[in-house]
């Protein structure tokens, strides 16, 4: 095999990855808990963006259950806005992601 030929592909891959990465900030994943009472949004870097709660399931006696709910749906956003940045690298290198 041709060793330009490859750092040329390389090279274009790197540049697709750059690309996607900016993209992937751009996209947002939104997950609820509670029932939809609780939700955050993540983008596709995995941070949160945003995370709204509902006034009902605000009870000052009852604290640890709105604490539960808010961080159930942070590590649900985290975790797809994670899988979505996977799935777009995965696109890019064939599933050769981990190897680079």
């Amino acid at each position: 095999m041709n060793l330009n030929k490859l750092m040329k592909q390389a090279q274009k891959m790197q540049e697709q990855m750059t690309k996607t990465q900016a993209e992937l900030e751009k996209k947002t994943i939104e997950v609820s808990a509670a029932g939809g009472k609780v939700k955050a949004t993540a983008n596709g870097a995995g941070d949160i963006i945003t995370i709204k709660i509902d006034k009902q399931v605000v009870d000052p006696n009852d604290v640890e259950f709105l604490e539960e709910m808010v961080l159930s749906a942070v590590k649900q956003a985290i975790e797809q806005g994670k899988a979505l940045a996977q799935s777009e690298m995965n696109r890019i290198t064939g599933g050769l992601g981990g190897m680079l």
